[in-house]
């Protein structure tokens, strides 16, 4: 894989909250290396501090795998509206091998600054809003095991670590 490498759980880092991104920072580098990151995963979204960088950035293409790219640059990104509770199957780059069922809302409004530092919003809706609310996750430095039930995460971070053990440091 090139790109950058991705953090896996339990990284600390993956559990931080991230600051914010200043307006004057130079980040042109970082999105692409990002995007190369994501793509030879291969992903649909990626969060900075996936890579370990503790910011407030995250990329995203839903459509990639299906033909038609759809690049996405979110810088400092909230979510103003949100409508409707979905499961969906979620995975995650940062705890590969591990697929859940995470409740989310169907429809957001996003509000987020692009890599020229304009402000955008954009309605997402189906996996597009799913992609983006889990990406924002990882700003706040929630993965997908805390979105689930006790039980739940019991049964899949047990598969995990089968899969990946944990090794002190």
């Amino acid at each position: 894989m090139s790109g950058l490498p991705i953090l896996r759980w339990p990284d600390p880092r993956l559990s931080t909250v991230c600051d914010p991104v200043a307006l004057d920072e130079d980040l042109d580098n970082l999105v692409r290396d990002m995007f190369e990151t994501m793509y030879a995963a291969p992903g649909r979204g990626l969060a900075a501090p996936q890579v370990g960088v503790l910011k407030r950035l995250f990329v995203m293409d839903c459509g990639w795998k299906d033909g038609d790219m759809t690049p996405m640059v979110c810088i400092n990104p909230e979510i103003l509206r949100a409508d409707g509770m979905a499961p969906g199957s979620e995975g995650c780059l940062s705890i590969p091998g591990v697929l859940a069922e995470v409740m989310r809302p169907e429809r957001i409004l996003l509000r987020y600054r692009d890599i020229d530092g304009a402000v955008q919003e954009v309605e997402l809706d189906g996996f597009e809003a799913r992609c983006a609310q889990h990406e924002l996750d990882h700003l706040d430095g929630i993965v997908t095991f805390d979105r689930l039930s006790p039980e739940a995460r019991r049964v899949v971070e047990e598969a995990y670590s089968v899969s990946f053990p944990v090794r002190p440091a």
